[in-house]
């Protein structure tokens, strides 16, 4: 293999370092010496995951400098030990240097014995779904469904309590995903991820603007037992905007299950439209899971008050510049974006794709709730009155 700086620890986790502290790839290149599209190249060689190798090294490896230094001295005709005290090494250290890594005998170089010893050290070792096809087909099979890495790791331990050779990490289904090395899985299916992304970067979210509307019930004012999640029947909503911010879909999300619903908005989303789809939605509900609703300040809820009459629900709002205050909501609309992506014509779809996309994510394991689902935590309460 040839020698690359990126070989050299001091290069390598220097570039990622900067790159996990927030740097752009311009910033991690130029910290240590090199170009963006170099860094570019280093990015997609390893899909975007840090690697390992070079991360604390201990003082038995010999850095680069040192074989630099090693190279020096045998061109000067100095003596192992002469070369060994210089680098603060035992003499046999780098008499077994010169004997792994030499080109030839007599002919030593830097460059080509750090890249052998780089190839040397790799010694790859068969990942947990290259070696176990059970295992790695229903982590696909759950890929394929969107379930979130997370999500497959946790499911899999619920579903397989008393066989631990089913249970595999978070960590190793993103390793098989991105890092072609590691070869279990297609990075095909990144596509199923929430981000689509084939390489892994830092996630950055944006803000959006909060715009007040008259005589709105501000959040302080909910009752306490929203907050804790326990009863049933409080509802977080908002919208996703498509194309030209001329399309969209409300979301509505149920707080202590994640049961999700989905507004049907072919028209547009202004406050005439929004408020008799709103509440025909929310009339579907039984009472008993219609208790309130948190929007947050945006103008397609000027006829707010109209929807908590027909409905029979209390409507909150969220402060401005707060989507943690909605949090289940902004949570969910992330994961809706797998299906319906920023810049798409949302006006496509029909109530039944709606219908559809709402029944998948419900299907989908949830951390929060110890991997069950929302649908099997809210089915009990939707079933109509004997």
């Amino acid at each position: 293999m040839l020698f690359s700086e990126y070989m050299v620890a001091d290069v390598c986790q220097r570039f990622w370092q900067v790159m996990a502290d927030g740097g752009f790839i311009t910033d991690a290149a130029a910290a240590v010496g090199t170009y963006r599209g170099k860094g570019r190249k280093w990015l997609r060689a390893t899909g975007g995951v840090r690697p390992r190798r070079g991360r604390d090294l201990q003082g038995r490896y010999l850095s680069f400098a040192e074989r630099e230094e090693i190279a020096l001295g045998r061109a000067r005709g100095e003596s192992m030990r002469q070369i060994a005290a210089r680098i603060g090494r035992s003499p046999s250290t780098v008499s077994r240097e010169l004997s792994r890594n030499a080109e030839a005998p007599g002919r030593y170089r830097a460059t080509s014995a750090h890249a052998a010893a780089w190839v040397r050290a790799e010694r790859p070792k068969p990942g947990k779904l290259a070696t176990n096809p059970r295992l790695r087909g229903v982590v696909q099979e759950y890929l394929g469904k969107r379930y979130s890495p997370e999500q497959v790791a946790g499911r899999l331990r619920r579903e397989f309590p008393d066989e631990p050779a089913m249970w595999v990490c978070t960590e190793t289904i993103y390793q098989s995903l991105y890092v072609t090395s590691r070869g279990a899985l297609k990075r095909e299916q990144t596509r199923s991820l929430r981000t689509g992304r084939t390489l892994r970067r830092p996630s950055r979210k944006v803000g959006q603007r909060k715009n007040r509307i008259p005589n709105m019930v501000n959040i302080s004012q909910r009752p306490a037992e929203v907050k804790d999640r326990v009863v049933p029947g409080h509802w977080e909503g908002d919208l996703i905007i498509g194309k030209r911010n001329q399309t969209a879909i409300g979301t509505l999300v149920e707080r202590s299950t994640g049961y999700t619903m989905l507004l049907h908005l072919p028209r547009g989303y202004t406050p005439e439209l929004v408020a008799p789809a709103l509440t025909a939605k929310l009339q579907t509900l039984p009472e008993a899971v219609r208790r309130s609703l948190t929007w947050d300040q945006g103008p397609e809820m000027r006829d707010w008050q109209q929807v908590k009459a027909a409905a029979d629900i209390a409507i909150f709002f969220a402060d401005p510049h707060s989507p943690w205050q909605r949090g289940t909501n902004e949570n969910t609309n992330g994961l809706l974006r797998q299906y319906f992506p920023k810049g798409s014509d949302l006006s496509v779809h029909s109530q039944a794709d709606l219908d559809r996309v709402a029944a998948e994510l419900n299907d989908r394991p949830r951390k929060r709730y110890d991997y069950a689902k929302p649908d099997e935590l809210i089915s009990h309460l939707l079933l109509p009155a004997a």
